[in-house]
């Protein structure tokens, strides 16, 4: 028979006093989270104004030496805890005093107040503050992104939301900073790709906006220039071609819709003068006339005071064969106007 040896009972070691201290000060923060650290800034710093001899507590630069951190670090908290107390989230500094509890606000309602950069105290941080919190967001988490460029620059190179977001914002802020507009203009015309893209989309908004000047004024222009109402048709038309590129999403391709809503339109301007006798008659004038003028002021525009020193004989006979065009021309009107007085 075999007697087994059964150890004799031990009890449980100790529990260490500076254990149990380390499970109460993680529990209070898991619970609070900078609410601890600003509660002891709070209790133990003296607020500004108040001397030594009027409370027991330290200023800020004595409690970050015996903290053994920085008094700008103290400061943070100092004035996270100034701010939610104007907030009423917890007691003002003055009615506080060492080692006093009092029931502190959730941890994340702490990120609302708290900064950890020195930073957001600049003007700079303070603008990203105010645009963070436009955008319903923590400041925290602006002034990080904005800390590290690298970071955002990663993020926007990965992934396509970061990309469409980061455009989004550069559109918003360009509207309103002229040095940023020049800056982004001269990369956009030093990229031949930018450059060429750019030059495609402000083609496509040309030709947009020629069939929404149609569709909302219910005038078209001429080829030769001319400003008359379109047609009914013609503007149905170029409304049911506007109510489609409106139709399109932001990330669809409008270039080849573009193309054929422009294309159609011109053919249909071009048809409707030419079915329109009194309109084709007036165009053709138009045209001449504009034909007319250009002529002349480029023969306007010669000069003849030392054509000694640059004359050649197929200049004479160039401006002869002009004369006889000319001539010609005039002839024609005339015979035109004698077999139609009327006109």
């Amino acid at each position: 028979m075999t007697l087994a040896i059964v150890p004799p009972e031990t009890s449980p070691a100790p529990l260490s006093d500076l254990v149990a201290r380390d499970a109460r000060e993680f529990g209070v923060y898991a619970r609070t989270g900078g609410w601890a650290f600003g509660l002891m800034v709070a209790r133990s710093v003296r607020p500004g104004g108040q001397s030594a001899d009027e409370t027991p507590k330290v200023s800020a630069r004595e409690f970050a030496e015996l903290a053994g951190c920085s008094a700008e670090r103290v400061m943070r908290y100092y004035k996270a805890w100034d701010r939610a107390a104007d907030d009423g989230m917890v007691p003002h500094f003055e009615a506080l005093a060492p080692g006093q509890e009092v029931e502190l606000p959730d941890a994340e309602v702490w990120l609302s107040y708290y900064v950890s950069r020195s930073g957001a105290t600049s003007e700079r941080g303070t603008a990203i503050a105010e645009a963070a919190a436009a955008e319903g967001i923590r400041p925290t988490k602006a002034l990080e992104v904005a800390e590290n460029p690298t970071a955002l620059r990663a993020a926007i190179l990965a992934d396509p939301s970061t990309a469409r977001a980061a455009r989004q914002a550069l559109l918003d802020r360009v509207r309103e900073d002229p040095e940023l507009q020049t800056e982004l203009a001269r990369d956009v015309v030093r990229t031949d790709d930018l450059k060429k893209a750019v030059a495609s989309e402000s083609r496509s908004a040309d030709r947009i906006g020629y069939v929404r000047q149609i569709a909302e004024s219910g005038q078209i222009r001429t080829p030769a220039g001319q400003t008359v109402d379109a047609p009914v048709p013609l503007r149905q038309e170029a409304e049911r071609h506007l109510s489609l590129l409106d139709e399109l999403e932001d990330d669809e391709d409008t270039v080849e819709w573009a193309a054929e809503a422009y294309g159609t339109m011109k053919s249909l301007v071009v048809e409707a003068v030419e079915t329109d006798p009194e309109l084709r008659v007036q165009e053709r004038r138009t045209k001449f006339y504009s034909s007319l003028q250009k002529a002349t002021k480029v023969f306007e525009e010669l000069t003849f005071d030392d054509a000694e020193e640059f004359y050649e004989d197929d200049m004479v006979q160039q401006l002869e064969e002009l004369r006889s065009a000319i001539g010609t021309c005039i002839a024609a009107l005339r015979g035109s106007r004698e077999n139609h007085p009327e006109g």
